[in-house]
C-alpha cells in the first residue's frame, strides 16, 4: 500500500509541474480550446479587430459596435459555394436584427486573398446582393486566425460582455429548405437573456479559409 501511495504522490507532483509549465509558457489555449474551434472556447473574451476595410468604404473595429448587445461574427467569402448559399440567410438575419430593436449586429469577414475575394470583388458582391450588414476584408488574416476560423461560413456569437457563447455553423443544413435547428438564433436569444444556448459548439461546414502559407526560403 505504501508503495502505491508513493507512486500516486509522484504522479500528482508530476501533473502539477506539467500544468504549471503549460501556464508559464502561455499554452493554456491548447487545453482550453473548443471541440471544433482550436483557438477559442466558450467563455473566452473576443479577440479585438481594428481598421478592417469594409465594402462601405470605411474602416471598422469591434469597438465600434459597443452599442450592440450581441454581435454575430461570420467568416465568409465570395468564392465558396457554401458561403454563397448562406448569403440570403445572412440578409434575412440582418433584417430580423434591424426590426427587433437593432440590439444585435451581424458582421461578415472575408480573410481570403485570391483576386475574387479581395475588396473590389467584395464590393461588387455586396452591391449585387444588397448586403445589409458589414462585410469586411481581413487583409492580414490575423483576425480570422485569432478567432480560429477554419471554414466559410463559420460563426461566432458574442454576448454583451463580448464573451464567446457559441462557435460553429449557422444551422444544421447547408440546404436552407432542410434546416431543423437554428443554432445562431438560439445563441442570440440566449446571449440576450444572459445565458448560454443549449448547444454551444458545432462543426462548421464549408470551404477551408485560404490561409497564406509561409514558405521558408533556404
Amino acid at each position: 500500500m505504501a508503495v502505491f501511495e508513493s507512486a500516486k504522490g509522484v504522479m500528482m507532483r508530476r501533473t502539477s509541474i506539467f500544468l504549471a509549465t503549460i501556464i508559464a509558457l502561455g499554452l493554456t489555449n491548447v487545453i482550453q480550446a473548443g471541440t471544433y474551434n482550436k483557438q477559442l472556447s466558450i467563455g473566452d473574451a473576443a479577440p479585438q479587430w481594428n481598421g478592417l476595410a469594409g465594402t462601405d468604404g470605411k474602416k471598422h473595429s469591434l469597438a465600434d459596435l459597443a452599442d450592440k448587445a450581441v454581435v454575430v461574427v461570420c467568416f465568409t467569402c465570395n468564392t465558396c459555394p457554401y458561403a454563397v448559399d448562406y448569403e440570403d440567410r445572412l440578409i434575412e438575419l440582418a433584417k430580423r436584427f434591424a426590426t427587433d430593436g437593432n440590439k444585435c449586429a451581424l458582421v461578415a469577414i472575408n480573410a481570403n486573398k485570391v483576386k475574387d475575394d479581395l475588396l473590389p470583388a467584395m464590393q461588387e458582391r455586396a452591391k449585387a446582393k444588397g448586403f445589409n450588414f458589414l462585410y469586411l476584408h481581413d487583409e492580414t488574416q490575423q483576425v480570422a486566425s485569432s478567432y480560429g476560423a477554419a471554414y466559410t461560413p463559420e460563426f461566432i456569437v458574442l454576448n454583451p460582455q463580448r464573451k464567446v457563447v457559441y462557435l460553429g455553423a449557422m444551422d444544421d443544413s447547408p440546404d436552407g429548405k432542410k434546416v431543423t435547428k437554428r443554432w445562431i438564433d438560439d445563441a442570440v436569444a440566449a446571449a440576450l437573456a444572459g445565458t448560454l444556448p443549449e448547444t454551444t459548439e458545432t462543426p462548421a461546414v464549408g470551404c477551408a479559409v485560404r490561409y497564406v502559407k509561409d514558405r521558408k526560403r533556404d
